[in-house]
């Protein structure tokens, strides 16, 4: 980006250049509805700019309605939906979409027609129950139905009332946090984790610690040193098909994991939500310390996005709390939704559906495998994104400039980046939002392309990189 000339008054200044490139990264879809743009300072040190700079991009993305300044929290990114966005992004060039991270569609919206129609046929009892009141921690033969499902896929105790419903994990990650967590508080996880979790503790004020990994992820002398230093009461990781990195800890890592925990007395919040689509998942963290841990799992991922159905896991004490914090929030579950998915486990079609899911997945990761192929990225099977290290002489503002020309998003590791220690020199490829093999093909080939071209094609004038 060059400086404004003085005697050229025509020349966007640098401010105005940074908020033209962020809206298109937000129309262009880089930036999702909600997403929060990153800090002030943080933007400043990677454009090389004053945050007095940053600030101004920001306020004149304010005012093109494209996002929300929340005092104290943050910038987020809009839902283009609610209002205009200005006439000069109206008609945002088409990118193909490697960034985002959602289920195919596999047949579930016909499954839900088909559920719908049974529910709603005359006389039906359980139409009714529907419109009423229900305990916090959901209807009972819910809880049953998703006791019975968290055995089968993750060897837990099968206890319905173990099991609480919830609108999804992130809403059970929030309940957890307000009702075990303070501010100020600290929580261990990974190097790379869940940008969900992450804004979620930074709203509730809570310190993230980042934990050394390797190729199968938290290693448990580094949960051990940061125990010992910090004093943390809580763990939040994935074991099984973590994002981005892909990996998954053996039986051994589990266990090594959960005797720190227990040593240490500490609260462990797993995330399962990718492993619901594992043909063959080990046993949870959490089976192997009931008491002390709380497993966060949805079908998002698997199914759904709308589907806003998961399972929290724990003791019941911690539920009768955590129980609390739902009531004071939208005093309970709507049990629309948790009927649906009810039904689809009782009857087997859940898992019919979770399979078709997983044979796409396997489908686009040997697509994926075949266009790529020789360029170093990491995969797990059924899991529907790749983890690519850029080799040398790329930098990741380069490669996504470059790509982003090419017409291709792609997710850097700043979203996922728990610490504040540099972020690796890599990428995540998601392969499930392209609508259709052909997209995903012209997209992987594109990517290909480009870093096979190196930064040689670079220059000073490519766009501003968001990340």
């Amino acid at each position: 980006m060059t400086r404004a000339a003085p005697d050229n008054p025509k020349r966007p200044t640098k401010y105005a250049s940074i908020a033209d490139d962020l809206a298109h990264a937000i129309v262009s879809g880089q930036y999702a509805p909600g997403e929060k743009l990153p800090p002030h300072r943080v933007m400043a040190k990677r454009l090389g700019v004053t945050a007095g700079t940053v600030s101004r991009a920001y306020a004149s993305l304010e005012q093109r309605s494209l996002a929300l300044a929340r005092v104290g929290d943050g910038t987020y990114v809009r839902n283009l939906d609610m209002g205009p966005y200005g006439p000069a992004h109206a008609s945002a060039p088409a990118m193909i979409d490697l960034a985002h991270n959602v289920a195919m569609d596999t047949g579930e919206g016909q499954a839900l027609q088909q559920t719908l129609i049974e529910l709603s046929r005359p006389g039906n009892p359980a139409a009714a129950g529907l419109l009423r009141y229900q305990p916090e921690a959901g209807m009972a033969h819910h809880r049953a139905a998703g006791a019975a499902w968290l055995q089968r896929q993750f060897g837990m105790p099968g206890q319905a009332e173990r099991v609480m419903v919830t609108h999804g994990a992130q809403h059970a990650l929030a309940a957890v946090l307000r009702t075990v967590a303070r501010a100020g508080d600290t929580i261990l996880t990974e190097s790379l984790s869940y940008s969900g979790m992450l804004e979620l503790a930074r709203s509730l004020r809570l310190q993230v610690i980042a934990l050394e990994m390797d190729d199968e992820g938290l290693l448990p002398e580094a949960l051990e040193r940061a125990a010992r230093t910090y004093g943390s009461r809580m763990l939040y990781c994935t074991p099984s098909l973590h994002n981005p990195t892909t990996a998954t800890m053996s039986l051994a890592r589990r266990r090594a994991v959960a005797t720190v925990l227990k040593r240490h007395k500490m609260l462990l919040m797993e995330d399962v939500v990718h492993a619901a689509a594992m043909a063959e998942p080990l046993p949870a963290i959490a089976s192997m310390l009931p008491e002390q841990s709380f497993l966060l799992s949805s079908f998002s991922k698997v199914l759904a996005p709308g589907l806003r159905v998961g399972y929290l896991e724990a003791s019941a004490p911690w539920l009768d709390k955590v129980a609390a914090s739902i009531r004071a929030d939208c005093w309970m579950v709507a049990p629309l939704l948790p009927e649906i998915l009810t039904r689809w486990l009782v009857s087997g079609r859940a898992g019919e559906l979770i399979a078709h899911q997983r044979a796409a997945i396997h489908e686009r990761l040997a697509l994926a495998t075949r266009c790529l192929r020789g360029l170093g990225f990491r995969s797990a099977p059924d899991l529907p994104h790749l983890y690519m290290p850029l080799p040398e002489p790329w930098t990741v503002p380069q490669f996504t400039a470059a790509l982003r020309n090419a017409g291709v998003l792609v997710r850097t590791m700043d979203h996922f980046a728990a610490g504040r220690h540099a972020t690796p020199n890599a990428v995540r490829i998601s392969l499930n939002a392209a609508p259709t093999l052909d997209e995903l093909r012209q997209g992987l080939q594109a990517l290909a392309s480009v870093l096979h071209a190196g930064v040689a094609n670079t220059t000073a004038q490519q766009p501003l990189v968001v990340g």
